[in-house]
């Protein structure tokens, strides 16, 4: 039996196939244009559809008799459709600045404390429910012709199943969602004067919305007994993939962006969670919730390092063999004495200030550019202690981590992650988790696997623990105090 995992990212989507033993076969990736501009952010919804047709039938020429595909997405942006589901507009992405001022309309109707209790997410224009109010103020006719609003989740699913239907995972990014009744919010829908009818069907994470239409059989050469399944936002299918599935552990996704997922056993404190900026999402397990803690620079500052001050060093790599980080990490130790204040990309959590700027203080003549990478990964995971400490009135109790993402395979960083954490971190053999748990939940809604746990034997494989080491730990934590100080000392000058 073939299973297969659609990942719908920002700039590219990939579709995965395993068989029932969890053995991946194939992998199919195409990529798409995103067009930023000074008052604009946006991506082309047909674009997108066409990425999925073409891993689609890439995938078919040697799979066709797939069992299950589930698909997963980035959340947030959304594009509004005729009857048949063909955009009227571009997709505005989350860092679109438009919507604002329609945040801050709306939060004049509902207080931003009520919208944020029904909601799970602290108000804000990155969500769905602000843009899609501009869209009706701006653009009226257009409105006025939408019979859809999808995400990109829904968007794919309803044209390969004709079915309109999204995940709750999903449906929280829109800011219109009731993550305690598992519906939307009238209330904040009818405050924004947008027509909930217009959203697709909400059903539970893992959820199949049905199988393969005959035109889209035709047009992926998938059968029309494959089923279509809602998985979730990426960051749901990621905790899957991670194999983490109560309280005691969460995820540490060391990728692009590094964030940590924990999972709560109940609704926290909303008051608690809208202080730090953290949302408040419904999980694959009846009555857990998960939330989200991240800085937009987790690989992607390491990156930034070896493009831009280690290309000496990458030189000298690539002579001997070896990655150019593997290179760098031994030539430096920790602590390395530098503060890295990692908002390259701006603040994410518990901050969310798209404004803020990195910065590296304590370089001396003295410092090589293997300190200044150290001191990257070392900012990283101040970045996500100072997110715990922000997190612990919420009642977080997980005790050790799952890592996953391309960060995982490094063992400096992973055992620098333990002793700065203090605690347990094991390090899982797959690099991207978000479509190992899509695939997971595609073989439960096919009967491939009796339930997560059956699931996550066959598809989870650890690779390594890390425990903390209390001397280092100590060090680390007398450096976090001062970087603690950072953001507001650097965000005064910058």
């Amino acid at each position: 039996m073939y299973i297969g995992g659609l990942d719908i990212g920002t700039t590219g989507c990939k579709l995965t196939v395993f068989d029932e033993n969890g053995k991946q076969l194939h992998k199919s990736y195409c990529d798409y244009p995103v067009k930023r501009m000074s008052g604009a952010h946006e991506t082309d919804a047909e674009s997108i559809l066409d990425g999925v047709w073409k891993v689609l039938t890439d995938t078919t020429k040697k799979y066709a008799d797939i069992a299950g595909i589930g698909i997963t997405s980035f959340g947030e942006t959304f594009v509004m459709t005729d009857e048949a589901g063909k955009p009227l507009h571009p997709a505005m992405l989350y860092t679109d600045p438009r919507g604002k001022e329609q945040c801050r309309m709306l939060c004049e109707k509902m207080k931003e404390e009520r919208i944020a209790q029904i909601s799970g997410v602290k108000p804000h224009e990155m969500y769905s429910l602000p843009k899609l109010m501009w869209l009706k103020e701006k653009e009226p006719e257009l409105y006025k012709k939408a019979k859809h609003v999808f995400l990109m989740e829904d968007f794919v699913v309803f044209h390969l199943t004709g079915q309109a239907k999204i995940d709750y995972s999903l449906a929280t990014r829109t800011m219109g969602f009731d993550i305690r009744r598992l519906e939307w919010s009238r209330e904040i829908f009818e405050a924004a004067g947008i027509d909930v009818n217009l959203m697709s069907e909400t059903v539970p994470t893992g959820t199949a919305a049905g199988t393969v239409s005959r035109a889209a059989a035709e047009k992926t050469g998938l059968s029309t007994k494959t089923k279509i399944v809602c998985i979730s936002h990426d960051q749901i299918a990621a905790a899957v993939g991670a194999g983490v599935f109560d309280s005691e552990t969460a995820v540490d996704g060391a990728g692009t962006v590094e964030c940590i997922t924990p999972v709560y056993d109940e609704i926290p404190d909303i008051n608690v969670m809208t202080k730090g900026n953290y949302a408040v999402v419904p999980y694959v397990i009846p009555g857990k919730y998960v939330c989200y803690a991240f800085s937009y620079t987790g690989g992607a500052l390491m990156q930034w390092c070896t493009d831009t001050i280690a290309k000496k060093e990458k030189e000298e790599a690539g002579k001997l063999g070896i990655s150019v980080n593997e290179l760098l990490e031994k030539q430096s130790v920790s602590p390395t004495g530098l503060l890295v204040l990692p908002h390259f990309a701006g603040a994410a959590t518990p901050y969310m200030d798209t404004g803020s700027k990195g910065a590296i203080l304590g370089l001396t003549t003295a410092v090589s550019a293997a300190d200044i990478y150290r001191g990257c990964m070392e900012g990283v995971v101040y970045e996500m202690v100072l997110n715990m400490q922000w997190l612990k009135p919420s009642g977080i109790r997980f005790r050790k981590l799952h890592a996953t993402g391309g960060g995982a395979h490094s063992k400096e960083w992973m055992q620098m992650k333990a002793d700065m954490l203090n605690m347990e971190i094991t390090s899982l053999e797959t690099v991207d988790a978000g479509t190992v748990g899509s695939a997971m939940l595609t073989g439960i809604a096919v009967d491939c696997f009796k339930n997560l746990q059956d699931a996550a034997e066959i598809m989870v494989h650890k690779v390594c623990t890390y425990k903390p080491n209390k001397e280092m730990h100590e060090k680390y934590m007398k450096i976090y105090q001062r970087y603690e100080l950072m953001y507001d000392a650097v965000r005064k000058l910058m």
